[in-house]
């Protein structure tokens, strides 16, 4: 079973929307999915209630029972766990160490990017594999500091793949309990967290083979 957590202690990046909809996108491309909602705010739960479907089993955890749980679902034939990790540093060790690959979204600004670096060094020290994650990007380009700190990101090999625009599909599938590929299957948010998926497989199957990287690339960001 491959365990992808989406996790930051930066708020409004989008961790929870994101998990939701590529659970959904995975369900799709075949795989046995389950949600596991370590945050205090309980918004993957909410999603499920609001969901109301059996095809992705989605569940609070505390973190002292994080391991029990996903031995269990493992167990029982789940293929991808996705962690909609807690926003809190002290409390998202758990999440970080039983995960095959830490995504760290950020939205595209300096703050942001440099906010996620703490998650970045804690999952590094772990020997896990870590990520960012452009979310919430406007249709137009971003200005000229920012792009040089995506490339810096690009270049280093700690950008996933696509960057995910800001689009009202998101926020239009959460509130009634769907992914963005359910929603409009044929829109441009839909594309792009079908993009995203493949690219989370590429690296968990290490058909992409994590790539280590000085920390001053990302202070540069």
């Amino acid at each position: 079973m491959h365990i992808i957590s989406f996790i930051t202690q930066k708020g409004g990046a989008g961790k929870s929307t994101l998990s939701f909809s590529t659970a959904v996108a995975a369900v799709e491309a075949g795989e046995r999915v389950a949600i596991l909602d370590l945050d205090s705010q309980g918004a993957a739960t909410a999603w499920a209630r609001t969901r109301g479907r059996t095809d992705l089993f989605v569940d609070a955890v505390e973190n002292r029972d994080l391991d029990t749980r996903l031995a269990e679902l493992s167990a029982s034939g789940y293929t991808v766990c996705i962690l909609d990790a807690p926003g809190d540093e002290n409390d998202s060790e758990s999440a970080i160490l039983a995960s095959d690959l830490c995504i760290i979204p950020s939205r595209p600004n300096a703050f942001d990017l440099r906010a996620g670096v703490s998650t970045w060094r804690q999952a590094k020290a772990a020997g896990i594999t870590a990520v960012f994650l452009l979310n919430q990007c406007p249709p137009a380009r971003q200005n000229a500091r920012i792009q040089e700190g995506v490339k810096s990101l690009e270049a280093a090999g700690v950008l996933l793949s696509p960057m995910i625009s800001a689009r009202v599909d998101f926020q239009d599938a959460a509130r009634v309990g769907v992914g963005v590929t359910e929603l409009h299957a044929s829109g441009q948010a839909a594309r792009e967290v079908r993009e995203l998926w493949a690219s989370i497989v590429s690296i968990v199957r290490q058909e992409q083979p994590p790539v280590e990287i000085a920390e001053e690339l990302l202070e540069a960001a």
